[in-house]
């Protein structure tokens, strides 16, 4: 490798770098804003194997309970355990990525994921051998209100169809056939968004492409989320709903534990614990076989995670425009 493809990697990781922890930033005062009482702390950290992060940490607000917007630049030698485990093939590897959730007070307020990362893998020459793009945001509400779910899925659909019109169903069911609790019938975490992973630069999708779409995303965080916050904050709830907030939260740690590849990745990398498990939220129950009441709100919420769902009626129009291309064909 010559000492400019060395530069370029250099430059593509100091802009991915600078994106990430912009972008910490700006979710952090929109979530302060939001909340109007609480303000993150950050907890600077160093990993003893190459590299560190920044995790800011927010909770016992006037919206959020427990929260957290973390970024990360780590990096080291390829394991066996890695390469047993994670499928990685190399001799170093790089990664740097923001990870956020946020528990809030409100069962009416749904809790929000975010993470969007670039990962490298190094030979024994310190030579790129491969890199790809993973991101995403999902919605996970314990009440269910569609003009919620539709503005949500909107919000990415739009920002997705700036880059490819395929992306967005494409990304949404990735998501929805990823966030799902397996051992639980294929009970899904929540009404899913968006997920992509692995994917690599070509000669038609570039490296600024998928760092410019992960912006793109990214900013979409505060358009999609907290005008949903805004207007469910100030809800009243019950004990009732606290009580079903919490139920589905233990679903939430289910997954997180069992089945999410980025918490097994970070437990397999010897990451920091409490970046790892600061996703889990504060308060969960485990209760044996607790079913809600047939046709109530909360059971409205948890036939909606039985399945995937078409918020923004993709999938009949696509029909439409069939049948439509269909009697054209036959005039």
């Amino acid at each position: 490798m010559t000492n400019y493809n060395s530069l370029v990697f250099s430059m593509i990781k100091e802009t991915w770098i600078n994106f990430i922890h912009d972008l910490q930033d700006r979710i952090c005062i929109a979530l302060e804003k939001a909340d109007g009482k609480a303000l993150f702390v950050e907890d600077a950290w160093e990993r003893t194997e190459g590299g560190g992060g920044k995790t800011r940490v927010i909770a016992n607000g006037n919206v959020i309970e427990k929260g957290g917007v973390n970024t990360s630049i780590v990096f080291g030698d390829v394991t066996d355990a890695m390469r047993t485990q994670l499928k990685i093939d190399g001799a170093k590897w790089f990664a740097c990525g923001l990870s956020l959730v946020i528990h809030p007070l409100n069962p009416f307020v749904p809790t929000v994921h975010a993470n969007y990362r670039m990962f490298e893998l190094y030979n024994a020459k310190d030579e790129v051998i491969d890199r790809w793009f993973g991101g995403g945001t999902d919605l996970t509400p314990y009440y269910l209100f569609d003009e919620d779910a539709k503005h949500f899925h909107q919000t990415y659909k739009s920002a997705c169809d700036e880059f490819d019109t395929s992306f967005y169903p494409k990304f949404k069911e990735t998501c929805d056939n990823y966030f799902v609790n397996f051992h639980r019938n294929n009970e899904r975490r929540g009404i899913g968004g968006i997920f992509y992973d692995y994917q690599r630069p070509d000669e038609n999708k570039k490296v600024d492409f998928w760092i410019n779409l992960a912006k793109r995303c990214g900013d979409s965080f505060m358009e999609a989320y907290i005008p949903i916050v805004e207007r469910r904050k100030n809800t009243p709830y019950t004990n009732k709903n606290k009580h079903w907030q919490e139920i589905r939260r233990g679903r939430y740690v289910e997954f997180n534990l069992v089945h999410d590849r980025g918490t097994l990745f970070g437990l397999k990398t010897n990451g920091r614990i409490e970046s790892i498990l600061m996703s889990l939220p504060p308060t969960v129950r485990f209760e044996y076989n607790y079913q809600p009441e047939k046709e109530s709100e909360e059971d409205k919420l948890l036939q909606a995670c039985l399945h995937p769902v078409d918020w923004l009626n993709i999938e009949s129009k696509e029909i439409d425009k069939d049948e439509w291309a269909r009697k054209a064909n036959s005039c």
